[in-house]
């Protein structure tokens, strides 16, 4: 493939992988891509829910895997290429979101959020990065508005997403000579199962409220997704789901100082997380964040 077919967004008959398939982001994404023409390996721990994606979408296969588990991605990754014969694109996808003030958060929900987020994204690139030198492909780190912007009551998730850009920028460096291509995805708040979750917790969504401007609000999920498929098929160094967000990178080094002042409201929802009891507010959130505690 040459370097100019990129360049026009064209992912037509490439091998792309997606972790965290079975809903939200990951599988919209699966379906955009594959309606680009795009074969798609979806990755993640819902099977029955991965099967049905993958049912919908030709050519595409399923595969049950926890991306904290070198061992099962190593073997996933080694079945993707048996199976397809290659691979192109990798978008590593999947993760959990926890959310609350850390003197009340659930620790082992505290780090989870980071190992699956961070470490997880860090084990996927390893296990899959021999077959995309192999391919000379690329790899999308979906990070998110909050690897820049770092609100109160979300520690844990901007650390691993804040994280996980710099993992990604690291690597752009480092495999450039490799023919690899890398690549880091911003979206705002979505419309996903993981942002329904937290609207759906006491406190949480109090905290959501008090965010000013555009940073709080909900945006819908199928045009952030043509802009990560977009910039997927450029092989972009930098991908925003919302416009917006490319001009808050611009003035990223202000925001520690301005989100926190205006985030209102924290001390009531740091009460509502009391009330309804903290261990379970601050346990991730949504289908997906259960089946990373199953």
């Amino acid at each position: 493939m040459s370097r100019s077919r990129f360049g026009k967004g064209d992912v037509t008959g490439q091998v792309v992988v997606v972790t965290g398939g079975a809903r939200g982001v990951g599988k919209e994404l699966a379906r955009e891509l594959t309606t680009r023409g795009a074969r798609v390996a979806l990755l993640g721990l819902e099977p029955a829910e991965l099967a049905a994606v993958a049912a919908e979408l030709p050519g595409s296969r399923a595969y049950d895997v926890d991306v904290t588990d070198d061992a099962a991605l190593t073997a996933a990754a080694a079945a993707v290429v048996a199976d397809f014969g290659r691979v192109d694109v990798v978008v590593a996808n999947a993760g959990i979101a926890s959310a609350g003030p850390l003197l009340l958060a659930d620790p082992g929900s505290y780090e989870k959020c980071i190992e699956v987020n961070l470490l997880g994204s860090i084990r996927t690139v390893r296990a899959f990065l021999p077959a995309l030198v192999q391919s000379k492909g690329y790899v999308l780190q979906i990070a998110s508005l909050a690897a820049m912007t770092h609100a109160p009551f979300m520690s844990a998730y901007c650390a691993s997403k804040a994280g996980a850009e710099a993992f990604a920028h690291s690597l752009q460096g480092e495999l450039r000579h490799h023919g690899v291509r890398v690549g880091v995805g911003y979206l705002a708040f979505t419309d996903t199962d993981m942002v329904r979750g937290v609207d759906a917790r006491p406190g949480l969504s109090s905290m959501r409220q008090g965010l000013a401007g555009p940073f709080g609000r909900t945006y819908p999920l199928a045009p952030a997704v043509v802009r990560l498929a977009d910039g997927i098929g450029r092989r972009s160094s930098h991908v925003y789901a919302q416009k917006w967000v490319r001009g808050v990178a611009g003035v990223r080094g202000l925001l520690p100082t301005v989100i926190p002042l205006g985030a209102r409201g924290l001390e009531q929802a740091e009460a509502e997380i009391v009330a309804a009891g903290a261990a379970e507010v601050t346990r991730p959130v949504g289908a997906g964040g259960a089946a990373n505690r199953v």
